[in-house]
């Protein structure tokens, strides 16, 4: 089965929230190299004034997997949209099955996250047999351990599930993507596991990921989730999706539970944490390379 591929060069300092807004839009998959400036799809609209020195590796080029009936004008300019900037100029070709996959498989390694958590994806072997290592295909969905915003949650998990008030905890990944953060949690000892997302793809991806991990996850779309409430939430997202789930990831978290939202970069925080205040003490908790994870605990219902 035939891709759709698109490729546009963006301002650094733009790319990576251009990245997951393209996820969010409907790409498969989204991949960055660096780029030298003057590149395809050089748009002067998405570089903010730089003073600094030229450097010959100023602008990283995406590079965005879609089906092949994709409308690109429409996915890039939502994603733009998303990112409040202008939509890039961009490049489409042809991308066929085995090229997809090898250009995948080159480039995940096994990635380390916070103290003991490994991600190793489905072709490589275990670097260290003895840690907590979480097999993983990533397929047509976001999650692979690569990005901050991952990273960032694996490490709030970790903690969180080692010091645990309730033993074990109920944990909900709410926009699961490839099943990664509700994978950790189970294998962290959570007694229960929801993960929920609104794309197919990514559902089936999760499915897979817990068979190869050997965990139970309850998998399903969001209108299909169990009514009832999770100690622990988990969301890792976008900055304006986040905005739009604050009344149903505050109606998942019970009273006195802890709450974990990533895919916000550091200058959307505030807005984020007053978008959350009313239900929710939060505050910043990590940031890793202009991302930050906000995490909070949920309000008593009379307090």
């Amino acid at each position: 089965m035939p891709w759709l591929s698109i490729t546009l060069d963006l301002n650094g300092m733009r790319a990576e929230a251009v990245s997951e807004a393209l996820v969010e839009a409907g790409a498969l998959s989204v991949s960055m190299e660096d780029a030298l400036a003057g590149g395809a799809g050089e748009d002067a609209q998405f570089d903010e004034p730089d003073t600094s020195p030229p450097r010959p590796w100023r602008r990283t080029r995406l590079v965005a997997l879609a089906e092949a009936g994709a409308d690109a004008a429409a996915l890039v300019g939502r994603a733009a949209r998303d990112c409040g900037i202008e939509a890039p100029l961009f490049q489409v070709s042809r991308v066929e099955d085995d090229d997809w996959v090898r250009r995948t498989q080159a480039q995940f390694s096994p990635i380390r996250c916070g103290e003991r958590i490994w991600i190793v994806p489905s072709w490589h072997q275990a670097p260290d047999p003895g840690a907590l290592n979480i097999r993983l295909d990533p397929g047509l969905a976001f999650g692979t351990g690569s990005h901050p915003t991952t990273r960032l949650v694996l490490a709030w998990l970790e903690r969180e599930l080692c010091d645990a008030e309730v033993d074990p905890p109920r944990v909900l990944d709410y926009g699961c993507g490839s099943g990664i953060l509700a994978l950790a949690a189970a294998l962290l000892g959570a007694r229960e596991v929801a993960a929920t997302d609104l794309d197919p793809q990514a559902l089936e991806a999760t499915r897979t990921n817990a068979r190869a991990n050997g965990v139970a996850l309850q998998i399903t779309a969001p209108d299909a989730l169990r009514s009832g409430t999770f100690d622990i939430v988990v969301a890792n997202i976008l900055a304006n999706p986040l905005f739009a789930l604050e009344p149903i990831l505050a109606g998942r978290t019970r009273p006195g539970g802890r709450l974990a939202l990533s895919g916000i970069l550091a200058a959307q925080a505030d807005d984020v944490l007053a978008a959350y205040a009313g239900d929710f003490d939060c505050a910043v908790g990590a940031s890793e390379e202009g991302w930050v994870l906000v995490e909070g605990r949920r309000k008593e219902a009379f307090a």
